[in-house]
């Protein structure tokens, strides 16, 4: 079908909740989603193309016909939408494998429990508690409740090895309470084992409430022996707890999940917290980034369907559409209620805005920059109201003197760092005299005639720029844009404004200044780059200016040229020793004949 016969077709569809499969023409599923009301949902596809991001577009034009499923609610369609998508695996969905190592918590099933560390669950009659992405962590984690509550990590078995041999050296330094000994209680080392096992699941914070209310009772009964032993407990508690800690924060226990794409890949990251505490966060990588909350939905359905917890609280970066219905999902599965947030403000608000930045990082990594200069792109990207990142950036500055020696000079900015070797110089040649209107006009006119000639390169000239900056106001501007219609450019096209003072103060554009000061990032970025363009091209007016100077005093001169001229100043250094110099000085150096010497000497001494 063509797109007119899908339209017509999507359509004809009801405004049910349901499932919608898209197909190619060998009949492949390439897309599956849901939706609240179908005809709405998927007779946007096939409307404007213009107004749908590159991964939409691409899958639509794929798109030879469709099919639907009618359900009675959207969190039934939010069901079935999950277990197609990992029946079918659909090539424009966003796919979640489970192929990460995971780490357990194990408690055995005997009498006399132990605590240890496994990457394997196993049949065996012992506990569980996980699973856990981070091994490390907790590896960590059990090995300090072991020595905190003084747990034994041999293979001895009790009551079987009670009084067999000698207590090892985790006794003598006072990290296990050696029931080997057979002298310890099991009411003691049983309580021991509950405390270690609540200060692995409710983490340092609840573990020390608990442990100083038992501290409380103990000496209000008198028990001084075992209130001065949770003491201890209590110190160690803490001590190990500041080792261990990544964010300090006053957080539940909950997961924060937030969205990072830069137009091209999406990541999303996931930071898990108990106890106060981060303990564990993972990464997905999207090579199409999502275009709309359905998705965020999908991502999250599909990530909590991995065999993973899923804690009271899942703070997000966005508000969700179908939130309810998520919400009912994850409730269902995890027996109790699940809440879904998208905070403005706030320490969560501030816990989010770390997540998001940790993904963009993850992204920086993969293109070999940082998330400074990964967050100012993007905070420039939605400033400016671009399609996508700016990735390639040139910039454009005018410096004249009075109108003499009239030029400009281009640098790039690629991954928002200077790319030097893509830096050019232009000398006016349109006229003479000062207009720097008329001078950036003709700059970007020869440089996209050069892209015109080059562009089957795409490398120097030959490549479009993302987003093209001019050091000036609107004048600037609009002496620019008939340049970019002529030679029918679409390029983001903007000034950079300085105050009173020359410093950066504003963005123009055809609609007007934008304000940057209040934005920190792209205020920092665009001063930099502004900086930098007049850096540039100032330098290269001084070196035009210092080449017309060793013309105008030296080639002049009847019988000089330009290497008896650089030969003058490579031996003198400057024109005023050379001034200085006598007619047996001139005609000692390189190149130089008595006649030319005299003429020399006699330019800088007319009146002798």
């Amino acid at each position: 079908m063509d797109i007119k016969e899908l339209r017509k077709k999507a359509m004809a569809l009801p405004l049910s909740p349901g499932v919608y499969i898209m197909k190619n023409k060998s009949g492949k599923i390439i897309y599956i989603g849901k939706a609240k009301a179908l005809k709405n949902r998927v007779s946007q596809y096939f409307g404007s193309q213009n107004n749908h991001p590159e991964k939409v577009r691409r899958m639509v034009e794929n798109v030879n016909d469709f099919e639907y499923i009618i359900c009675d609610s959207e969190f039934e369609a939010l069901i079935l939408e999950c277990s197609l998508i990992k029946q079918h695996t659909p090539k424009y969905n966003i796919l979640l494998k489970d192929d990460k190592g995971y780490s357990y918590i194990r408690v055995s099933g005997d009498k006399w429990r132990k605590i240890t560390y496994e990457l394997q669950k196993k049949d065996d009659g012992a506990v569980y508690i996980g699973p856990y992405k981070n091994s490390y962590y907790v590896k960590q984690s059990v090995e300090e409740a072991n020595k905190i509550f003084k747990l034994p990590t041999c293979n001895r078995k009790f009551p079987e090895d009670f009084g067999k041999a000698r207590p090892c050296l985790n006794y003598h330094i006072k990290q296990c309470l050696a029931p080997c000994r057979g002298k310890l209680s099991f009411k003691e080392y049983n309580e021991n084992v509950e405390q270690a096992l609540e200060f692995l699941k409710g983490g340092s914070t609840e573990s020390l409430k608990n442990l100083t209310a038992q501290m409380e009772r103990a000496s209000e009964n008198l028990e001084f022996e075992k209130a001065a032993e949770i003491r201890d407990k209590i110190t160690a508690v803490k001590k190990m707890s500041d080792k261990q800690k990544v964010v300090s924060v006053n957080v539940p226990d909950q997961d924060v999940i937030a969205y990072f794409t830069d137009s091209e890949r999406g990541c999303f990251q996931i930071f898990r917290f108990e106890g106060g505490r981060l303990c564990d966060h993972e990464n997905f990588v999207v090579n199409s980034p999502i275009d709309d909350d359905s998705e965020l939905s999908q991502f999250i359905v599909n990530y909590y369907s991995l065999n993973r917890d899923i804690p009271r609280n899942i703070t997000l970066d966005r508000e969700l559409e179908d939130k309810e219905a998520v919400e009912k999902w994850l409730s269902d599965k995890r027996g109790k209620r699940a809440y879904l947030t998208a905070p403005q403000r706030g320490e969560q608000a501030q816990l989010v805005g770390m997540c998001r930045k940790n993904a963009a990082e993850v992204l920086a990594q993969i293109k070999g920059r940082t998330s400074r200069e990964y967050s100012a792109l993007e905070e420039l990207k939605n400033l400016l109201g671009l399609g996508k990142i700016p990735e390639y950036i040139e910039s454009y500055d005018i410096s004249n003197l009075a109108g003499t020696e009239n030029v400009a000079g281009m640098i790039v900015y690629e991954n928002g760092k200077p790319l030097k070797k893509a830096y050019k110089k232009f000398k006016i040649k349109g006229f003479e005299g000062q207009d720097d209107y008329a001078s950036m006009a003709e700059v970007l006119d020869r440089r996209f005639t050069e892209y015109e000639e080059n562009k089957d390169s795409g490398e120097g000239f030959g490549r479009l720029p993302d987003l093209i900056l001019l050091d000036g106001g609107k004048g600037q501007v609009s002496a620019v844009e008939p340049i970019l219609k002529k030679h029918n450019v679409d390029v983001p096209l903007f000034g950079m404004v300085k105050d009173s003072s020359h410093r950066t103060r504003a963005i123009t554009g055809s609609g007007g200044e934008i304000m940057i000061n209040s934005y920190r990032s792209v205020f920092t970025f665009v001063s930099k780059m502004q900086d930098e363009v007049h850096r540039f091209s100032v330098g290269y007016h001084h070196q035009r200016r210092k080449n017309s100077t060793f013309r105008s005093s030296l080639t002049d001169i009847d019988g000089i040229g330009g290497v008896r001229a650089k030969s003058l100043l490579k031996n003198f250094r400057t024109i005023a020793n050379i001034r200085n110099a006598d007619l047996e000085e001139l005609e000692n150096c390189k190149g130089m004949t008595h006649d030319s010497a005299l003429a020399v000497y006699n330019y800088f001494h007319p009146d002798l």
